[in-house]
């Protein structure tokens, strides 16, 4: 889904109560032509959803709980910063507010703030490695 550019949109989740709702998955399916693909999250999963074309993840739909517990249901962006700390501490001398702390996945971190009209998203720095 990225050209992994700072400042692009790195991915797209969407957190539901209940991810394996056939009405979720179907939808989307039936609206956009994405097909589904399980992720092994431990005690449950979560799904990648893949371009009709290429089959290529363009999105997740995920369930409400685990790391994404705090989550709310909607679509949420998460754009490539360099330096999630230094992107933090803009958010917040900008009058934006943090949503969830700084979360892991692998190396990668990232972040859900909100700007100072409201608007959600979240913010993702890519492992150095």
């Amino acid at each position: 889904m990225t050209d992994n550019k700072i400042g692009t949109m790195a991915w797209l989740d969407l957190s539901v109560p209940n991810a394996n709702a056939n009405a979720v998955k179907s939808f989307y399916q039936a609206v956009i032509g994405w097909q589904s693909e399980g992720v092994a999250m431990g005690e449950y999963e979560d799904y990648v959803m893949l371009a009709p074309d290429s089959e290529d993840a363009v999105a997740g739909v995920c369930h409400a709980q685990g790391v994404n517990k705090d989550l709310p249901p909607a679509w949420l962006p998460y754009f490539l910063v360099a330096d999630i700390n230094a992107s933090i501490a803009s958010v917040r001398a900008k009058g934006g507010d943090l949503v969830t702390d700084i979360k892991s996945m692998g190396g990668d971190k990232y972040a859900v703030i909100k700007d100072p009209a409201g608007a959600v998203c979240a913010i993702y720095q890519k492992d150095a490695q």
